[in-house]
């Protein structure tokens, strides 16, 4: 997958142009490679930002590149665990791609995505969860998502786990006891201590998947559609969500013929939200195409809104796009509350779990009302304040494998069964809490969780 034992090298801030811009360097030959790069005769202190200049001797006649600020991290008390040095420059991306490609020329390879997280986790500086917490805490777009993945890293998920292999590995060690003196009789577990003990064990990780849906559906976020009859408010609507006007408002009646999306942070969950050409007869072929599309976003989308106005009479059209989103996940938007009235809310004759919001989109009038409704509406009415400690669908998958190994034990030790079945199911257990913490992950699963991050980090 990577080599371990060379340098490497990459640009570890984000691209585009910046006040500074970071190199960082990390393998066996970091430290010599910046002294190459670096016009100063003695090695850099461990751990002392100094100010150098970078100078190009690989020109006919040695030529000043940028100012910089390098720190040495000698392991194993780096980020990979490897000898580390990191270049502060001007973050010009000329500049940095410089910088790189001296290194390179000193000796280092550029890095692939993930390899110095890849490092760490190599040389167990993380775990794997920890490790794909760091790939959380670069992408979360709101403060909620940042919140978990931080957590993940300061260990929430790391811990218990930890605890629960313990005690799984005391158990089975006092069960492989038993298997090795069959004919002395010897038990170092009782038989009727063996299903309390696993099933003390399988609560604690039903424990830890409580709440798991609701922490994926922050991790991960959700897309929310936004549908109507055309002129209803859908897109003034979707720009008052926003806070931004990113769809083209106008008096007639069907502007929007295509999909337009944005991400809002909604309560704390980064949600996609959809603005449609809506549910309606079309009149040519491009309005065909986009109702073909609304139908398909509201076949994937976490929930619908709805949005019906209350300063024209409710017609075939409205009455349509109600009926074609009975079975979905909605919440109904009564557009247009700060105009003269023509119908009254329970006009609507709506089942009663359908949420239904006044608003006005013109005047923001109730929209905080629908953000917390819709909100209710994507998370079942659960407190998102209350974060969960497992929010990523691998960890979910495993925990899911390994409290059904458990299960199936301590339905096993309850009948009575022998050990070695016991033991089988238990194994079965511990092998998915390992998968999980990376201690023995297939290497096409490292390959696709590091492949992810970014270069540099």
């Amino acid at each position: 997958m990577f080599t371990p034992d060379d340098t490497i090298v990459a640009v570890a801030t984000p691209p585009g142009r910046g006040g500074l811009g970071v190199v960082r360097l990390s393998g066996p030959q970091a430290a010599t490679i910046a002294g190459t790069l670096l016009d100063r005769s003695e090695p850099l202190r461990p751990r002392h930002a100094t100010v150098a200049r970078i100078v190009d001797h690989t020109a006919a006649v040695p030529t000043a590149v940028d100012q910089v600020v390098a720190t040495a991290f000698p392991h194993p008390g780096s980020y990979t665990g490897d000898d580390v040095v990191e270049i502060s420059a001007h973050g010009s991306p000329v500049l940095l791609g410089r910088i790189v490609a001296l290194a390179c020329a000193a000796g280092a390879r550029l890095a692939e995505p993930g390899e110095f997280t890849l490092r760490a986790y190599l040389n167990g500086r993380l775990d794997l969860v920890q490790a794909e917490a760091v790939a959380d805490l670069i992408d979360a777009v709101t403060p909620l998502q940042a919140r978990i993945a931080f957590d993940q890293l300061e260990g929430t998920i790391t811990a218990p786990i930890r605890e629960l292999d313990s005690q799984l590995f005391d158990l089975i060690a006092r069960l492989e006891a038993s298997l090795d003196f069959p004919e002395e009789g010897y038990h170092f577990v009782a038989a009727g201590e063996v299903a309390e003990a696993v099933g003390a064990i399988r609560r604690q990780v039903n424990a830890l998947l409580n709440g798991a849906a609701r922490g994926r559906l922050i991790r991960e976020g959700c897309q929310v559609v936004i549908v109507g009859k055309p002129n209803v408010g859908k897109s003034s609507l979707f720009n008052q969500l926003l806070g931004v006007a990113r769809a083209i408002v106008t008096p007639m009646a069907g502007t929007t013929r295509d999909l337009v999306t944005d991400v809002t942070d909604l309560n704390g969950l980064a949600v996609t939200l959809v603005d449609s050409a809506g549910i309606r007869s079309a009149g040519d072929a491009v309005e065909v195409e986009g109702v073909a599309r609304t139908r398909e976003a509201l076949g994937v989308a976490a929930a619908t809104v709805v949005v019906v106005d209350r300063s024209r009479p409710l017609d075939q059209e409205d009455w349509a796009v109600l009926e074609e989103t009975a079975a979905l996940r909605r919440l109904v938007a009564v557009n247009k509350v700060d105009a003269p009235t023509s119908w009254v809310r329970g006009s609507l004759a709506l089942e009663e779990e359908t949420a239904v919001v006044e608003v006005s989109a013109r005047t923001g009038e109730g929209l905080e009302r629908l953000r917390a409704a819709l909100c209710d509406v994507l998370t079942g009415g659960e407190r998102l304040r209350d974060t969960p400690a497992v929010a990523n669908s691998r960890h979910i998958g495993l925990l899911e494998r390994g409290g059904e190994a458990l299960g199936a034990a301590e339905a096993a030790a309850a009948r009575g069964a022998a050990e070695e079945f016991v033991l089988a199911d238990l194994q079965r257990a511990r092998a998915a809490l390992e998968e999980l913490t990376g201690k023995r992950t297939p290497d096409d699963v490292l390959r696709h969780i590091f492949e992810r991050f970014c270069i540099g980090k």
